[in-house]
């Protein structure tokens, strides 16, 4: 069956049953590979999207259960305010260490910055709690959360 996905601002057409998990719409069909396959069960965090801003587990999301939501990927999230300033900091950091985990992890950071611009310790603990890293890079993790929390994005200049 046909199904209208809206992913980074584009509409998507994909044709699978229903129940198909919206990762495998994205990875399989469409061939967005920046979000990725990790436990397949919603525990570690690697395949996390924006689903209409909330952070979501594309392993565990059927593509039937998004409806009319606009869908943002690690492809599109520098597109946001709370995206870029992340993905900046994770780069002045150099957070990465494998990077496999990294696309989840920003994405989560990226929805707690846009929901919370300032966090503590704390509410980071919390919104990165279900995203796993085997590399141990967790207080890099933080240290670029707080990071992003501060930076201003450039304003784009005219042509004159």
């Amino acid at each position: 069956m046909p199904y209208r996905l809206t992913i980074n601002g584009e509409t998507r057409e994909v044709d699978a049953d229903g129940d198909t998990p919206l990762l495998w719409a994205l990875r399989d069909i469409l061939g967005m590979t920046g979000t990725k396959f990790g436990c397949g069960a919603g525990l570690c965090g690697c395949c996390t999207v924006h689903v209409d801003g909330v952070a979501t587990r594309a392993c565990q999301t059927p593509i039937d259960s998004v409806g009319t939501a606009g869908i943002v990927t690690v492809e599109g999230v520098d597109r946001t305010d709370a995206g870029w300033r992340v993905q900046q900091a994770w780069i002045d950091l150099e957070v990465v260490q494998c990077g496999y985990c990294q696309p989840g992890q920003i994405m989560s950071a990226a929805a707690l910055l846009a929901g919370n611009p300032n966090p503590s310790d704390a509410e980071i603990d919390e919104a990165m709690s279900g995203n796993l890293c085997r590399c141990g890079t967790y207080s890099r993790i933080r240290d670029a959360i707080r990071r992003a929390a501060h930076l201003a994005k450039p304003a784009m200049e005219t042509a004159q």
